[in-house]
């Protein structure tokens, strides 16, 4: 038992000491004051005269002001340090828990410049005509709590679901497209939800509702038939598009009315030779020489805004995988991608590239990457697909549009990304006639091995 009891009064007395100490300076202080005080001065000049059976009188040698001074200032910063050391360290463990405690209850109910209580900044609507949120999105936008508590990776215990920063300027339509009855069917929206993920809405905010199906569907055909055969029309959910069938959709090419990628659903017509021949035009390169320049090292890549599907297709012939980004643009681009046997991704040429630095072989873009995208943010873009192309992958933009004038802008702004021209056309666009200096640029860039 006092092999126990040793230690706890060692401990003890740790303080205890510490205090003797401050009172015996203490003490010495008060008294070195006293000594050298005018009021002291009376005793002092009593010494200064001979002192009864004494052979002669003893004076004592002041110290000058500045020095005092010092030496009590001196003394005053060791009594504080002192004084530090000797706070309860119980009393430190709960000052520093209530300041966290409220540093937490501050980041969970940040306070909003209108006083309302908010769980996070973006749900701080505001404005003269509120609008009051949809219960759905209130449920998905707020923070939650790790069931487990926090988690190193994440670096928190709470996890925000992800919803683009643009969603809340547009609060009608996202309150309506929110607006469904969970576990029952969603609501038929596609245009709507498009239309906010193109004004920057994106990610679009999950859902808890099933989206609607085609009534008779039909299994797709197999692979590899599936690659050049149009797709049965009852594998598609047609409510979206003006035209309710892929017939209607392979007989508008010849409306002129404009249509994006208007002629790309007829696998008989221009999309069975795209890429297999550059058909002597300096600004259109094959499949095949693109390959032959990279010796075979391509493997996996990205089409951006890729149509129906064709360039990807191509490469698969060639043991090739490309993911392919793509809209619906009055066409069911997405279902007619996957119906082929190749991956769509449904995104907007805005959004983040998904994929991880320096992974992709190849990354190609045909007419999407043009003038219409704003200069700012078509460099963001551009540094973008040089994150995600590996060092050595190669970057082939195919008829990037402009007009003349503009090649000055456009051209610095690709040589700006530092890669290695291993293609490089600047051709015409004649088809409006040459009035109009409408020009292509073809490039096939290879990132870099090595950054300076």
């Amino acid at each position: 038992m006092a092999s126990h009891g040793s230690p706890k009064k060692k401990s003890e007395s740790k303080p205890m000491s510490k205090l003797w100490v401050v009172l015996l300076v203490l003490g010495t202080n008060i008294v070195t004051v006293f000594l050298f005080s005018g009021s002291f001065q009376y005793y002092y000049n009593t010494l200064q005269f001979p002192i009864p059976n004494s052979p002669q009188y003893v004076q004592y040698p002041l110290p000058s002001n500045d020095l005092l001074i010092a030496k009590l200032n001196q003394t005053q910063q060791e009594l504080l340090s002192i004084k530090i050391e000797l706070k309860s360290s119980k009393q430190v463990s709960e000052n520093l828990a209530a300041e966290l405690a409220q540093l937490i209850e501050l980041l969970q109910n940040p306070k909003s410049s209108n006083g309302d209580n908010a769980e996070d900044p973006w749900l701080q609507w505001g404005g003269p005509n509120r609008v009051s949120m949809a219960k759905e999105l209130k449920d998905f936008i707020t923070a939650k709590k790790l069931p487990l508590g926090r988690n190193p990776s994440f670096g928190s215990d709470t996890i925000y679901p992800p919803i683009g920063h643009a969603c809340a300027v547009f609060k009608e339509d996202l309150n309506k497209y929110m607006d469904y009855k969970p576990g029952h069917r969603c609501p038929e929206d596609e245009l709507l939800g498009q239309r906010l993920l193109l004004r920057g809405c994106e990610p679009l905010p999950r859902r808890r509702c099933y989206p609607p199906t085609p009534s008779n569907y039909t299994e797709p055909f197999p692979f590899p038939k599936s690659m050049w055969k149009t797709p049965p029309d009852s594998s598609v959910v047609w409510t979206a598009y003006s035209c309710k069938n892929y017939s209607c959709l392979i007989q508008r090419k010849y409306v002129k009315v404009f249509d994006d990628c208007k002629d790309c659903f007829d696998l008989e017509g221009r999309e069975k030779t795209r890429w297999l021949d550059s058909h002597g035009s300096e600004i259109d390169y094959s499949i095949d020489e693109v390959l032959k320049l990279k010796s075979n090292t391509i493997r996996i890549g990205l089409d951006i805004g890729g149509g129906t599907g064709t360039f990807a297709v191509r490469m698969r012939e060639r043991n090739v995988t490309i993911v392919t980004t793509s809209m619906n643009f009055n066409g069911p681009f997405n279902s007619f991608i996957a119906s082929r046997g190749v991956v769509p991704m449904y995104i907007s040429v805005s959004q983040r590239l998904p994929f991880f630095d320096n992974t992709l072989d190849i990354v190609h873009s045909m007419h999407v990457l043009s003038n219409w995208i704003p200069t700012e943010l078509l460099e963001f873009i551009l540094y973008d697909i040089n994150r995600i192309l590996r060092p050595g992958g190669v970057f082939w933009l195919d008829r990037f549009f402009c007009i003349e004038d503009q090649l000055k802008i456009y051209v610095p702004m690709i040589e700006n990304l530092g890669f290695n021209k291993l293609k490089w056309s600047i051709g015409r666009k004649l088809d409006r006639g040459p009035a109009l200096k409408e020009m292509y640029i073809s490039a096939l860039l290879e990132k870099p091995l090595k950054r300076d």
